[in-house]
C-alpha cells in the first residue's frame, strides 16, 4: 500500500482536541427505537438540543411503533463493549446517560465500562418494561440493580416503576413518598433519584428529585390529557446534558423538567398511537394565526410553559 504523502503534514498541522472548542460529549447506551420517540434517536435529539454531544452505543433494536411494543433483539454484549471502547480511547466524555440496555448480559457489559470511567457523573432511566415476559423482566431488574444502581448518580423514572423496581413488597395504602423511593435506591448506591409522574389533586402531577435524607427540588405540572412517548428517555438525557454542562444538580434538574414540559407541550403525532415530544420546539418559526386550527382537533398547539414551582 502506498503511504499518502500529505499525511505526516496534515498529522504535523492538526489541531490537538485541547485545542478545539466544542460542546461536551455525553455517551449514551439506549436500544434503537424506529419510532424515534425514545432510544438512541430520542437521546442524540435532546441532546444535541441541550447543548451536548452525543455518543450513542447500541444495546439493541426495539420493535415498536408509536402505540406499542411489539418486540426486541440485544445486542451481543461483546459488540456493546467494543462499540463503547472503541471511541473513549479517542474522545473524552463529561456524563453518561443509560438507557434500556435490551437484556441482563447488556447490563452486566454496560456496567463493566461504567466501572472503569467512575469520576464520569452517570443518569441511568428505568423504563417501564411491563411488555416483557416476567423472567425477562426480572432477571434485567436484578443485575440492574447489582451492576448499575451502585454506579448511578441520578436515577430517573415514572414513580409506579421506581415503587414497583425499588420497592416490590409495597403494600400501604398510600403511594410511597420521594424519600422512601430515594432511601430505597441509596441502600445500592444511587445516590438521587428523580421521581416523574407523582399524581396530585386538581388535574396535576409532581417531579421530585430526592435523596436519602428527603425532597430536595421539583416541578409540577398540569397533566396533560393525552398519552405520550419517550417522556423519560428525553427527560433523563436533559439531565445528562445539563449536567455534563457544568450545572449543579438542582438546577440541571429545573432546566431539564422544563425542557421535558416544552417538549411535551409542542409534541406532535407522527403515527396512529402517542404523542412524541418535539425536542426542537424552540427552532420552529412562530405558527401563523389560524394556522393551528387547520391542523384538525388532534393537532398539538405549542403553548406556554405549564410548570409551576
Amino acid at each position: 500500500m502506498t503511504s499518502n504523502p500529505n499525511a505526516q503534514d496534515h498529522a504535523a498541522t492538526a489541531e490537538t482536541p485541547e485545542d478545539l472548542s466544542g460542546p461536551p460529549c455525553v455517551m449514551t447506551f439506549n436500544v434503537n427505537d424506529a419510532s424515534g420517540a425514545g432510544g438512541l434517536g430520542g437521546d442524540v435529539a435532546t441532546l444535541a438540543a441541550m447543548g451536548a454531544h452525543a455518543l450513542p452505543v447500541v444495546t439493541g433494536v426495539l420493535l415498536r411503533d408509536t402505540a406499542e411494543v411489539f418486540d426486541h433483539h440485544a445486542i451481543d454484549d461483546e459488540v456493546i463493549v467494543e462499540q463503547a471502547r472503541t471511541i473513549l480511547e479517542d474522545a473524552a466524555i463529561s456524563a453518561w446517560k443509560v438507557g434500556f440496555l435490551g437484556s441482563a448480559e447488556g447490563v452486566s457489559a454496560v456496567a463493566e465500562v461504567l466501572s472503569d470511567y467512575p469520576d464520569v457523573p452517570l443518569v441511568a432511566y428505568l423504563p417501564n418494561l411491563s411488555w416483557m415476559d416476567e423472567a425477562t423482566s426480572e432477571a434485567y431488574h436484578g443485575a440492574f440493580r447489582e451492576l448499575v444502581l451502585p454506579q448511578t448518580e441520578v436515577l430517573v423514572g415514572n414513580h409506579k416503576t421506581l415503587t414497583d423496581f425499588l420497592l416490590p413488597e409495597w403494600d400501604a395504602d398510600r403511594p410511597a413518598s420521594p424519600r422512601e423511593l430515594a432511601a430505597a435506591a441509596a441502600e445500592h448506591g444511587t445516590r438521587f433519584v428523580l421521581i416523574t409522574g407523582v399524581q396530585l389533586p386538581d388535574h396535576y402531577v409532581d417531579n421530585v428529585l430526592a435523596s436519602a435524607e428527603g425532597a430536595i427540588t421539583g416541578e409540577k405540572f398540569e397533566r396533560f390529557d393525552t398519552s405520550f412517548v419517550g417522556a423519560g428517555d428525553t427527560l433523563s438525557a436533559a439531565l445528562a446534558a445539563m449536567i455534563a454542562n457544568g450545572a449543579e444538580l438542582h438546577l440541571a434538574v429545573s432546566e431539564a423538567l422544563t425542557f421535558l414540559d416544552q417538549s411535551l407541550d409542542a409534541g406532535f403525532r407522527p403515527g396512529m398511537g402517542s404523542v412524541v415530544p418535539d425536542r426542537f420546539f424552540w427552532a420552529q418559526p412562530p405558527a401563523e394565526e389560524g394556522a393551528a386550527q387547520e391542523g384538525g382537533e388532534d393537532d398539538i398547539e405549542p403553548q406556554d410553559p405549564r410548570h409551576v414551582h
